[in-house]
């Protein structure tokens, strides 16, 4: 098969290239920001030309920057995605997040749940969804996500537990904690099985909050856990309101051979050599 990654040089897409290799898939373009721009009709069709399958990993992550830009950031993860989604049609499978509901919820949103965004990080990726859909493509939901490289919420705890004494971390927003690298293994699943488009979520099961993570974090590290404090998100404003719940829903998985994923805490230590090193 013939694959393009979209968005390869970032945390995902570095690793949906390492994916594929360990998956012995050796016909890989590994197309960076500097190499594609999605939002480029013309470049789009010339690259997805002869790929059997299109995995999008490009995005704008910024989600404070996005409610300050929202133009911007839609134009990233919405407009450009559209592009990449009529040239790629079924094709694609494109990335997408929580961040499209509301955080209201008290149970794993299902995939069949309606979208409601409560920033402008999440309006521009409901925009894109759509466009995927609509394209006959694959929407791929994930949340919590870190991994090897670039900055993330893990990274960030480990450098904070060599630098200060004790940590402040919120408690009030419950999520499921998810290795960029395991997300990576199943997407590429997906995209070798046989499974009928639309919605999947693609997110650890089980769930925890931000504090408990932390406090995972500095366990797994060797550190005292207790050297994590919790506190609210009221101490903490930013510019784009969190949702308080993430958890998804796995129910689609079951009709397409591809496992879901594992329980996070499981995840998080099969992880945290990589993240050490």
């Amino acid at each position: 098969m013939r694959w393009l990654v979209t968005g390869a040089g970032g945390m995902l897409g570095r690793d949906l290239v390492s994916a594929l290799s360990e998956a012995g898939e050796t016909d890989v373009v590994a197309a960076t920001r500097a190499d594609l721009d999605i939002s480029d009709a013309a470049a789009v069709r010339d690259a997805v030309d002869g790929a059997d399958v299109v995995l999008n990993a490009a995005a704008w992550t910024d989600v404070d920057g996005a409610e300050a830009n929202e133009a911007a950031a839609t134009a990233v993860n919405g407009h450009a995605v559209a592009v990449l989604a009529a040239a790629a049609g079924k094709r694609l499978l494109h990335v997408s997040t929580d961040y499209v509901f509301d955080g209201t919820a008290t149970s794993p949103y299902p995939e069949d749940a309606i979208p409601a965004p409560v920033n402008a990080y999440g309006r521009g990726k409901a925009v894109g969804e759509r466009a995927v859909l609509a394209s006959g493509g694959t929407v791929v939901r994930t949340a919590w996500l870190y991994g090897e490289h670039g900055n993330n919420f893990v990274r960030t705890m480990l450098r904070l537990a060599r630098e200060r004494d004790t940590v402040d971390v919120v408690y009030d927003q419950t999520g499921p904690p998810t290795w960029s690298y395991a997300l990576a293994r199943q997407l590429v699943a997906l995209g070798l099985s046989q499974a009928a488009p639309g919605i999947y979520h693609g997110t650890a099961a089980g769930s925890t909050t931000w504090f408990g993570l932390a406090q995972a974090v500095f366990a797994e590290a060797g550190h005292d856990p207790s050297r994590v404090r919790p506190t609210t998100s009221d101490r903490f404003v930013r510019p784009a309101r969190r949702p308080s719940y993430s958890v998804l829903g796995h129910h689609r998985w079951a009709a397409t051979g591809v496992a879901p994923l594992p329980d996070w805490r499981p995840m998080l230590q099969e992880a945290m050599p990589s993240l050490l090193h």
